[in-house]
This record gives structure tokens, sequence and C-alpha cells, in this order.
């Protein structure tokens, strides 16, 4: 059995990744849930003694006994044992892997500017050029992803480890109201209506547990119109 380490489900768009995949496409697991400090103190020590980088998430595979960690690192590990993690053809599993590589190296300025915060709703930031431009490479990808292998997920019918890696997007697109195409609102709102979506989102704003620097990262920059989460 697979226990999968993750950080708290508000922010933690990294543990989001392998938790909506694994859900996604039935593999098994058990979740332990590992609060980010409430004191805004340094969450490295506590997360080291499971963690070889100190970060979550982290993959323990209870049958072999290996680690794997990191998002990326995750869904390699999985894709060598569970042939749903990626596409099966080979241009759609090649157009997946890149844009999934893109996503976990790129558009800083939106990850940076806009973090995940699944329970506020914010008023649609200042767009910078630099945000400007990761937007509109979102729009380019996701229009090509569905045009050349039809949708309704990015690499085709089914939803694979790249549409995982875009479900912190969906929430990102809705807690900061950004001005995206059409369609890649509609993309991203069938990512939130996924079952392990929604469930992921009812446990983020049932939290009562606060980390105050993710939350003063988000009030500090944006105008914080709603808060949704349990107090």
């Amino acid at each position: 059995m697979y226990t999968l380490h993750i950080g708290n489900k508000n922010y933690s768009s990294w543990s989001l990744r392998p938790w909506v995949l694994m859900r996604a496409v039935g593999i098994p697991f058990e979740e332990q849930l590992h609060r980010f400090p409430e004191d805004g103190s340094s969450s490295y020590a506590e997360f080291k003694t499971f963690s070889p980088s100190g970060y979550v998430p982290v993959l323990a595979d209870g049958d072999s006994g290996d680690i794997a960690w990191d998002s990326l690192g995750i869904v390699g590990y999985l894709a060598e044992r569970h042939a749903a993690v990626w596409p099966a053809a080979p241009k759609e599993r090649s157009w997946a892997r890149c844009a999934a590589a893109e996503m976990h190296s790129g558009f800083m300025t939106l990850r940076n500017n806009c973090g995940m915060n699944v329970g506020l709703r914010c008023r649609r930031p200042a767009i910078t050029p630099a945000l400007q431009r990761d937007l509109d490479r979102l729009d380019e990808l996701f229009a090509e992803g569905l045009d050349r292998f039809g949708g309704p997920f990015l690499a085709g019918r089914a939803f694979t480890a790249v549409d995982a890696f875009f479900c912190p997007v969906a929430y990102r697109a809705l807690s900061y109201d950004l001005p995206l195409s059409r369609r890649s609102l509609d993309y991203l709102a069938r990512l939130r209506a996924l079952p392990a979506m929604q469930d992921w989102e009812r446990a983020a704003l049932a939290e009562t547990f606060r980390e105050p620097n993710h939350d003063a990262e988000t009030a500090g920059s944006h105008d914080v119109i709603e808060d949704l989460r349990a107090k």
C-alpha cells in the first residue's frame, strides 16, 4: 500500500497533483497530512523525518520500501507501475509529458503572484506583462492539447498526469478571477468538477488551521473579498 504525505490542502499545490491523480485514476493510497506550522516557523526539520528533501509531497511504497519525492518524481514512480498515469498512445504521451514538465518548472510569475489558496476569493489583480505572458501561454497550451487530441482533457478522453499538473491552476483562476480564455476556463471548470477535486476542495475549506505566511502573502498583495474556509 502507498502512503502519500501531503501538506495543508488549502495551500499545497504540489501535494494536490499526485493526490488528485491517484484518486482520479484509481490508485489506492493512505493519506498522511502534515500541517504547516501555525506559528509561521519552518516545517523543514519535521518534514525531514519522512521526506528526503524536507518538503511535501512524498510517496512511500509500503510493499517495496521505496520512497519517491517531488510531484514529478512521484508521477514517474507511479507511471512505471500503473498504465493509466500517462496516455497510452505515444504522441499523446510525449506531448503530455512535455506540458507537465513545463508546468513543473515554469509559470513562475503566476506561481509567485497568485499562490494557491483554495478558500479565498480576491479581486482581479493588476495583470503585469509577465503575468499576461503566463496566462497567454496557458491559453495556448490548453488550446493545443484540446485541439490535437479532442478533449475533454488535455491529452484526450481520459484524465491523466498532465491534467493533474494543471489542477492547481483551476483554483488559482477561481481565487484571483484570472482573465483566461473562455475555452481555458471551461477546461478548468471540468477539472474542478471531478469528484477527486471536489473532495480535495471540501477538505481544504474544512481546515481550521492556518499557515500565516501563506495567508499574509495573499492578503499583502491582493484585495481579499471573501474567505470561504471554516473558522
